[in-house]
């Protein structure tokens, strides 16, 4: 996983050592297992947030977590047009490129430690795919996607896009040394990322080293999640075992622990970590494949409006179909398209 990473952690701003003695600790509240599946047309992905509480991840509304993979040649895949409103997708690419382009006229290439940052707002359309280059030559590819829920009256904001590169992240060390810290959005310890976000969030991608243990500060108005990319550990201060693949949900408090084991496997080296939270925007949310809104009204409002070419037109260089016959919005009801 290299993404974004430094030869001497040491030379970086450091996060305080918490009080223990005035902050409390967030104990666990689940962990559970993302199942697996596919996206797309055939990419592999783990459905970081299947079986959890959506009120204990307001205001995130889905996560997946895209690889990891190792392509053989001609076997990368991606996505087909497709429509989304009501919310902003986060994309963050550890390994391999990601191509996107949308119907507003942003579009760009992520690699490993960049991030592309979508608000469909009122109504967009875009494609994401691994290039031709990585399509031709195959090789690795993992990264994740978050889905960003919008409060009632930023709904229907105007589009916008940020490609955030990722020598724009704020590098930090831990108190000790032990762990990398990459802030793409949000602030930990007073060092804020690059991500302008609508809705108030935290975004960090740690890497611990094996034994290294991390305590961070933690709004208190805020939800706290760690998903594990990679190795193995426990999570909160009762050290609870947590591995690969699996999502805790923290309970209230002030801080957030999680430590790496001193042993871990062997295509993992160390304890690699999104930690994420945000301000619970507690609205009613209405959820079907590509469009989250509030009532079913407004839902079925997004169809009629995407089935009418109103949320955008694909760009002249994509030619082809009309956008509402070659685009497939997913009617399966997953929550993804």
């Amino acid at each position: 996983m290299p993404a974004v990473t430094v030869e001497n952690v040491l030379t970086l701003p450091r996060v305080p050592q918490t009080d223990a003695a005035v902050l409390r600790p967030r104990p666990v509240a689940s962990v559970t297992t993302a199942p697996r599946g596919f996206e797309g047309e055939g990419f592999p992905v783990r459905r970081a947030f299947a079986g959890v509480d959506l009120q204990a991840l307001d205001p995130f509304i889905h996560m997946d977590q895209m690889g990891e993979v190792d392509y053989g040649p001609g076997e990368p895949r991606g996505t087909s047009w497709h429509p989304h409103r009501g919310f902003e997708t986060v994309t963050y690419m550890i390994d391999g490129e990601m191509a996107h382009s949308d119907s507003n006229g942003g579009g760009g290439l992520i690699t490993n430690g960049d991030t592309q940052w979508m608000t469909a707002g009122g109504g967009i359309l875009h494609i994401e795919t691994p290039p031709e280059s990585l399509v031709a030559s195959g090789g690795l590819f993992h990264g994740f996607q978050l889905w960003v829920n919008l409060p009632r009256p930023l709904k229907m904001s105007p589009p916008r896009y940020q490609d955030i590169r990722g020598n724009r992240v704020a590098l930090l060390s831990s108190a000790d040394g032990g762990a990398l810290l990459r802030v793409i959005a949000g602030e930990v310890g007073g060092h804020a990322g690059p991500g302008s976000t609508h809705t108030p969030i935290t975004l960090v991608h740690a890497t611990l080293s094996p034994g290294a243990s991390l305590t961070l500060p933690w709004r208190q108005d805020f939800n706290a999640l760690a998903y594990l990319l990679g190795g193995k550990g426990t999570i909160g201060d009762k050290g609870r075992p947590i591995e690969s693949g699996q999502l805790a949900v923290f309970g209230e408090g002030d801080t957030i622990t999680i430590a790496a084991d001193t042993q871990q496997e062997g295509h993992s080296p160390n304890l690699d970590v999104l930690l994420l939270g945000g301000q619970p925007i507690r609205e009613p949310v209405v959820a079907y494949g590509p469009f989250v809104m509030n009532t079913r009204a407004e839902l079925v409002k997004a169809f009629e409006d995407y089935q009418s070419g109103r949320l955008g037109t694909i760009p002249a260089e994509h030619a082809g179909p009309a956008p509402h016959s070659s685009v497939r919005a997913d009617t399966t009801g997953d929550g993804r398209a």
